[in-house]
């Protein structure tokens, strides 16, 4: 089951937004571990609606069959940085929703109005009084634009393609690069919640950097925007 654990002493609200491979999920857990707040993955939501819809049989590029059926699954996610479990109507998905399949196909669901609707009221559910990290594409645009805190990752396709090739076992390093800027293109031009920089965000690219080096920034800028610095 998701973990309930309740908010943290604190009403921060950290939102991580950006492209794929930029090291979203590794960062905000990152940083969530290290100032013991709760963390959210929005894209896993994003997973286990597209798993579902394909276990089903719905043809998810069909946006009107889509939203016809987008109510029907319980999708619960939780909030604990080490183990953050996803269900879909009970059963645990949290590997499967990372398979090829669902990579191939999350873009079209999340494009969806009806689906980002209903997966938004969710979201800012979880979020509540705040006391989390939270990562995905519009987070700091549309899910909380009032967080204390907005991040917004990007690296090089190519740097990105080697990690995201890596995390898959050596997948070919080209294909998960076209993979990759194919998603950006999909994301950026949606018409509902495309992937932005928010205002006021700040922009990391990293690059550069080691994800502890990252981690460390991100914590910094935490502590600034709480006044602890």
């Amino acid at each position: 089951m998701p973990d309930t654990t309740s908010a943290p002493d604190t009403a921060l609200v950290v939102a991580i937004d950006g492209t794929s491979g930029s090291g979203k999920s590794s960062t905000s857990r990152g940083v969530a571990e290290r100032l013991g707040l709760r963390y959210l993955d929005t894209g896993a939501m994003f997973r286990a609606m597209t798993w579902w819809m394909l276990r089903q049989g719905v043809d998810v590029t069909d946006a009107d069959a889509v939203a016809a059926r987008c109510e029907e699954p319980e999708i619960l996610v939780g909030t604990d940085p080490v183990s953050p479990a996803i269900l879909v109507d009970g059963v645990d998905v949290a590997m499967p929703i990372r398979g090829d399949e669902v990579n191939a196909a999350v873009s079209h669901v999340a494009a969806v109005p009806e689906v980002r609707a209903l997966l938004l009221e969710q979201q800012r559910g979880v979020i509540g009084g705040g006391g989390i990290v939270v990562e995905g594409r519009d987070i700091g645009s549309v899910v909380w634009p009032q967080a204390e805190l907005k991040i917004y990752l990007t690296a090089d396709a190519g740097a990105r393609a080697a990690r995201r090739a890596a995390e898959e076992g050596g997948a070919d390093h080209a294909l998960t690069r076209e993979s990759l800027l194919a998603r950006d293109r999909i994301d950026s031009g949606r018409t509902t919640a495309p992937l932005v920089l928010a205002d006021g965000a700040v922009h990391v690219d990293t690059t550069p950097h080691t994800l502890d080096e990252v981690i460390d920034l991100v914590v910094s800028l935490a502590d600034a925007a709480e006044g602890r610095a």
